[in-house]
């Protein structure tokens, strides 16, 4: 059985406007901020493919401290493919209201800005996780590997 959380679309909505407020009065929000509002949440049968899809990962010879971020860098991508085909589907869906599809695709983007500046600080941090861990050069390549994967 399919279930809808209109909830959850309601409240990042709503949330997404709310960013877009802000930014517009040149307020600019923090990175706790940023990180606060973004949460993954998966279902069991989405636990199990997601395990299974960070297996190579699990399997490597990284730190655990590397590990973590390239499950999260997955995680983001995957947030981020998802969000590009929701706002996909927002602006092509007929019959949509011109002021009810501009405060989605509005809500969508800025989640998506949010979601990009996520990956792009999980990025960050796995450069110098990675420096700091003092990795080969054959583990490095295997970490770069896995985190275009």
């Amino acid at each position: 059985m399919l279930r809808i959380d209109v909830g959850g679309l309601t409240e990042r909505l709503s949330l997404g406007i709310q960013r877009q407020v802000a930014r517009e009065r040149g307020e600019t929000p923090s990175a706790e901020a940023v990180a606060d509002g973004l949460r993954v949440s998966l279902s069991e049968l989405g636990r199990v493919r997601s395990s299974a899809k960070n297996a190579d990962i699990d399997e490597s010879n990284l730190p655990d401290s590397v590990k973590e971020l390239l499950r999260l860098i997955r995680a983001l991508k995957q947030q981020i493919a998802e969000k590009q085909a929701e706002l996909e589907a927002v602006m092509a869906e007929p019959g949509l209201a011109p002021e009810i599809r501009q405060l989605r695709v509005e809500a969508l983007r800025s989640e998506l800005a949010s979601l990009q500046g996520a990956l792009s600080s999980a990025s960050a941090n796995l450069l110098k996780a990675m420096r700091e861990a003092g990795l080969s050069d054959e583990q490095m390549q295997t970490a770069a590997g896995l985190a275009l994967g």
